[in-house]
């Protein structure tokens, strides 16, 4: 019983310590990248504002589907 626990928690420690440091890593690399090369950084695009008429049509077009779908059954 002893063993196994042992070994669970050497285990479950590896585990741990590694993904603490690719954590780490991952950081660290993404400061270096913003850094010597800013140039990556993309802006987001702003969203699409939708337009109102395109509300009510795909309304439609959903009531649709599912009324297709229903006399499909």
């Amino acid at each position: 019983m002893a063993d196994g626990l042992n070994l669970m928690l050497y285990g479950m420690g590896t585990v741990f310590v590694f993904l603490a440091l690719l954590v780490v890593c991952t950081n660290v690399m993404s400061a270096l990248v913003l850094r010597f090369y800013p140039e990556t950084l993309v802006e987001a695009p702003s969203p699409v504002k939708r337009q109102k008429t395109q509300v009510p049509r795909m309304i439609a077009v959903i009531e649709a589907a599912i009324a297709e779908h229903r006399k499909s059954r």
